[in-house]
């Protein structure tokens, strides 16, 4: 069961967050978007408030949204995806393209990447919740990892107070075991011919010029476009500039091939 979240009137659109986050972490560009489309923020499996579920991989939380879409009774909306939301949304792309009207997929390409994250899992597994007597005994056993105040901040939202102490809202142990197929490439025996727009942050190194071939093979007529000043959480240090862009590419013609990627 997928955890979902509805504002706003007229074209459905639906929102995929990245790995470690919720529905909430998109809230700024859903509100700017709301004015013009029904904006269904969705909690990704295994996030947010949304089930947890064993094998989260790739394909199985393209089917899960997949499968919720056809519950709620959306025939092709666009899907907004960024980092993680962006691969599943890609995948969902390729796997049924005629249940999407359009893509648009912020700061991540269908590509392998290399481990990136493994100070967070380090940081995320010394933190016993049932251990814990309040927040500030995880932002410092989380500290020892993770450096940075803004990625700690972001993590412990998913800390949640219970009956009995705490808890980690995510499941911890399915994404940590899945995060290899989490972060490799997206299929390639498929393209999803309706318009892509792909959005880069100026400073982050997720979209690059080698990625166009493989943006290209699976999405013909795919596009780009740069929110310049910003890194990976560009829908978040800009969001009224990208919701503009999302906008601008849905209401607008559509070119025929990318701008410029990388």
């Amino acid at each position: 069961m997928l955890h979902v979240k509805v504002a706003g009137e007229g074209e459905p659109l639906v929102l995929l967050h990245g790995l470690f986050g919720s529905l909430e972490n998109l809230g700024a560009v859903a509100r700017f978007l709301t004015a013009d489309f029904k904006v269904y923020s969705v909690d990704l499996p295994n996030h947010g408030r949304s089930s947890h579920r064993e094998g989260a991989d790739l394909p199985h939380m393209a089917a899960a949204v997949c499968q919720w879409m056809d519950s709620a009774g959306l025939i092709d909306p666009v899907i907004v995806g960024h980092s993680l939301g962006g691969k599943v949304a890609m995948e969902i792309a390729l796997t049924r393209p005629d249940r999407i009207a359009a893509l648009v997929v912020i700061d991540i390409a269908p590509v392998t990447y290399p481990p990136r994250h493994q100070d967070v899992f380090a940081g995320l597994k010394a933190v016993d919740p049932t251990a814990l007597t309040n927040r500030a005994e995880a932002e410092s056993l989380l500290a020892a990892h993770v450096s940075e105040n803004a990625v700690r901040s972001f993590l412990l939202k998913n800390l949640v107070k219970t009956d009995s102490g705490f808890a980690w809202r995510m499941h911890l142990p399915d994404i940590q075991r899945e995060y290899p197929r989490l972060i490799s490439e997206n299929r390639s025996d498929a393209t999803f011919s309706r318009p892509v727009l792909f959005l880069k942050g100026g400073d982050s190194d997720y979209i690059k010029l080698e990625h166009r071939q493989a943006i290209l093979q699976r999405f013909p007529a795919a596009q780009l476009k740069i929110v310049p000043n910003t890194g990976h959480w560009l829908h978040a240090e800009k969001p009224e500039l990208t919701a503009a862009l999302i906008r601008k590419f849905l209401r607008g013609p559509q070119p025929a091939s990318p701008e410029h990627i990388g």
